[in-house]
C-alpha cells in the first residue's frame, strides 16, 4: 500500500477524530452559494477538519488567562495544563526513553492574551509535503478569538498539531466544544511554497488580457437569453471528474 498524503495519530483517546472538510461548512453557507459558487464550495472543503479534544472555556482579565472544564470547580489561572489522564495514559504508549513528554494541553503564550490549544492529534505529511494549519474556511466561528495561521513541515516535525489562537475580549469567557471545527489542515506540497513557484508571477497592463478568454468567460454568457446560473460550478465539477497527473 503507498504511503499516504496525510496520517492522523490520536494521543488522546477522547479527542474526536479528524474529519474531512464539508462543502457546506456544516450547512452554515447560504443554500444559493451551496449550489451555485464553486469557488466557495472548494474553499470549504479543502482539507481536514480538527477539532478541540473536550469541552473548555478560557477568560482574559486584560493581564492572565484562566481556564475552566467540566471537570473543574472553578477558574484556574493558565501557565500550562494537561488534559485529563494523558500523563499517564502517553507513558503506558511510549517507550521509556519518550515517557514524562507529554504535550500540554493548554499553554499561556508570552503575548497578553495568546494560548496555544492541543488537539490531542499529531499529523504526518508524506516526503515532500507540508500542512497548512488555519482557521475552518466560511465556517462561523464563535466570537472572543482569532486563530494564527502556520505552514508546518510535517514530513519532518512530529510533534503535537496545535493551534495558536489571540483571545479578543476581556472579562468573557470564551467557549470550546468539540461539536465545531477549531481548525482546518491542508497538506501542500513543497514546490507549491518554493521560492520558484511563488516567484513565477508576471505584473500586466490592461493591454495584454487575454480578451478572447474573457469574452468567453464574462460576456458571451451574459449575453445569453435563456443564461442558466451556476456554468462555472458545472465546468468546474466536470474537470475535478478527470484525474489529475502529476
Amino acid at each position: 500500500m503507498s504511503q499516504p498524503i496525510l496520517a492522523f495519530h490520536r494521543l488522546f483517546a477522547q479527542a474526536r477524530m479528524p474529519e474531512r472538510a464539508d462543502r457546506a461548512a456544516g450547512g452554515t453557507i447560504p443554500t444559493r452559494a451551496f449550489r451555485w459558487c464553486e469557488a466557495i464550495t472548494q474553499a470549504n472543503s479543502f482539507g481536514w477538519y480538527v477539532f478541540a479534544p473536550m469541552d473548555f472555556s478560557l477568560l482574559w482579565d486584560g493581564e492572565d488567562v484562566y481556564w475552566t472544564c467540566p471537570l473543574l470547580e472553578d477558574w484556574v489561572r493558565l501557565e500550562a495544563a494537561q488534559l485529563p489522564d494523558m500523563a499517564a495514559h502517553f507513558d503506558n504508549a511510549a517507550p521509556e526513553a519518550t515517557r514524562g513528554y507529554s504535550p500540554p494541553f493548554l499553554t499561556a503564550l508570552p503575548e497578553p492574551g495568546h494560548v496555544q490549544v492541543w488537539t490531542g492529534m499529531i499529523a504526518r505529511t508524506a516526503p515532500e509535503w507540508s500542512l497548512h494549519v488555519r482557521g475552518p474556511a466560511n465556517f462561523p466561528l464563535p466570537g472572543g478569538f482569532s486563530l494564527y495561521e502556520g505552514i508546518v513541515e510535517t514530513d519532518r516535525w512530529c510533534g503535537p498539531l496545535f493551534a495558536n489562537l489571540r483571545l479578543t475580549r476581556t472579562g468573557v469567557p470564551v467557549h470550546f466544544t468539540p461539536d465545531t471545527p477549531l481548525l482546518q489542515v491542508q497538506p501542500l506540497p513543497r514546490m507549491a511554497l518554493a521560492e520558484a513557484t511563488q516567484g513565477a508571477v508576471r505584473l500586466h497592463e490592461i493591454e495584454t488580457l487575454d480578451w478572447p478568454a474573457y469574452h468567453s468567460t464574462i460576456v458571451a454568457p451574459a449575453q445569453q437569453a435563456d443564461r442558466r446560473p451556476g456554468q462555472y460550478a458545472v465546468e468546474a465539477r466536470k474537470r475535478a471528474r478527470c484525474p489529475v497527473h502529476p
